[in-house]
Formats: structure tokens, C-alpha cells, sequence
């Protein structure tokens, strides 16, 4: 039996607050990836939009999760015409409580930062398969396979 996942409470590209334990009936994909508008970022949020409506044949809920502000966030979905919501954690709070938020390095430099991590959930609001330093190409289709097997 899996963990349930830590509850939260995030402001919604869709308008209004989503808190995590309020979908509980339907299974729910957390995409937590590093910052709007780079390149494999964007890749990620174009699979996970384009595959929308699949997901939502399957009863799965789809978001996006990074640090960047709302205001970041609308203006990358505009620009990239993404339909995936995006939720702000700003704080770093969930991305810690998910275990997502790592020390990474490039060009010699450590920081911390979100590891590009997917977790599935399902209907019960357990912790049903996590991905951890997702590779983004065929990710979102193996998340769908999951989610439709569940």
C-alpha cells in the first residue's frame, strides 16, 4: 500500500485555489518541474497539454508545479498556448514536502532547485507511482498509460 499524498493548497492558473484533498474521487497528475520558459520545461507542459483530454477520459486531473509566480506562469501559458493549470508554490513548500526540491549543480555552481519529478495519485488520494529526474521525451504518454491503468 502506498503513502497518501501530503495534502496542500496552491494558487491555480484556473482561477481558484486547488487543494489536493478536495480531488479525491478522481486520480490527480503532479508534473513538478524547474522554471517556466526553458526549453525541456516547455517540451513537458506542451506533452502534458496536448494530452489533456485524454487524461481527462481517464478521470485525471493535470498540474504543473514550480516556483515561479502566477504572473510567470500566465504569461508562459500564453505565450506557449498551454492548457495544462499551473500552480505557484512559490514558498517551495510543497516541492520540499514532495521531496522534489534538491541541490543541483551546473557549470560547477550548487543551488537549490526542483527536481523534474511526476507523481500519480489516485482516486483515494494515495501516492500510486512516482517518476523522479524524469527524462521529458514519451514521460507524459507513460503517465497517461499509468493513470489508465490504475
Amino acid at each position: 500500500m502506498s503513502d497518501m499524498a501530503p495534502d496542500f493548497t496552491l494558487p491555480s492558473t484556473s482561477g481558484d485555489d486547488v487543494t489536493l484533498s478536495a480531488l479525491k474521487g478522481q486520480k490527480v497528475v503532479l508534473f513538478f518541474y524547474p522554471r517556466d520558459d526553458t526549453s525541456g520545461c516547455t517540451k513537458e507542459n506542451e506533452a502534458f497539454s496536448a494530452m489533456l483530454d485524454d487524461f481527462a477520459a481517464a478521470n485525471t486531473a493535470v498540474f504543473g508545479i514550480s516556483k515561479d509566480s502566477m504572473a510567470s506562469h500566465e504569461k508562459f501559458m500564453a505565450k506557449k498556448s498551454l492548457t495544462a493549470p499551473l500552480l505557484s508554490d512559490e514558498a517551495s513548500d510543497v516541492s520540499e514536502t514532495f521531496g522534489v526540491w534538491k541541490e543541483k549543480s551546473m557549470y560547477g555552481k550548487k543551488f537549490m532547485g526542483i527536481e523534474r519529478s511526476t507523481f500519480l495519485i489516485d482516486s483515494d488520494g494515495r501516492i500510486a507511482q512516482e517518476w523522479r529526474k524524469v527524462k521529458v521525451p514519451g514521460h507524459a504518454e507513460a503517465v497517461l498509460d499509468a493513470a489508465r491503468a490504475l
